[in-house]
């Protein structure tokens, strides 16, 4: 069975008088293990879809089958519940407290949802950190790290709960060519580990080193190309 199913997808905003088709008849599986890039221009739906397969967001109709179950069908609490235990999220803007320390940031996820204690909450949090060789870090502020750890330290709060799939939402988009070379790397290896990887990207460079490319324009998938 694929590890995510997702078909049917429809899902409409209202944008002032217009309304807006984000995902129109969409359908894409993805295996366990799998990497894939969803590509498209700003507008064509691929943060819709990803929101969507992340538990963010619940199409209008359709069904969003992960590991056997339906998130379209979820409850509020069933929703969280699989954002905090199961999901990683990286975003662009690498969303970081900046009063908070490395550490802290990468840990928030467990303080929100109430997981263990003070003591066994650092001691993941570290770990995490270490996977993306900042351990190093971990007391430093957001602005005493480059572009490049900022968001190394959002992949390791990604991490910190273990999940089965990371979501990185244009991942590269505030970094430079360089920097972002090494997001990637870094979120390669954590796939060759067996993390199911999606990256939502415009950027082809980034969509290259993927397993398999989705392309999505206009709320539909236009070109699907196949492992490497």
């Amino acid at each position: 069975m694929a590890f995510v199913q997702c078909s049917g997808l429809r899902k409409t905003y209202t944008v002032g008088d217009e309304e807006v088709r984000a995902l129109d008849n969409v359908s894409i599986t993805v295996e366990k293990g799998d990497f894939i890039a969803i590509c498209g221009p700003s507008g064509s739906g691929k943060s819709t879809l990803a929101n969507v397969i992340g538990g963010l967001d619940q199409p209008d109709e359709g069904s969003v089958l992960v590991d056997g179950v339906d998130l379209a069908k979820a409850k509020d609490k069933e929703l969280s519940e699989y954002r905090n235990s199961r999901i990683g999220f990286v975003f662009q803007s690498f969303n970081l407290q900046a009063h908070e320390t490395a550490l802290e940031n990468v840990i928030s996820p467990l303080v929100i949802g109430g997981v263990g204690k003070k003591k066994e909450r650092r001691e993941r949090g570290m770990k995490a950190l270490e996977r993306v060789g900042l351990s190093d870090r971990a007391g430093h502020k957001p602005t005493q790290l480059s572009g490049g750890q900022r968001q190394r330290v959002a992949i390791a709060r990604a991490l910190v709960n273990d999940p089965q799939m990371i979501i990185a939402d244009e991942p590269t988009g505030n970094l430079d060519s360089s920097r972002g070379s090494d997001v990637i790397a870094e979120l390669r290896r954590l796939n060759s580990e067996g993390i199911t990887l999606i990256i939502i990207t415009h950027d082809p460079n980034v969509a290259a080193q993927a397993k398999r490319v989705v392309e999505i324009k206009d709320g539909k998938i236009t070109e699907r190309t196949g492992a490497r």
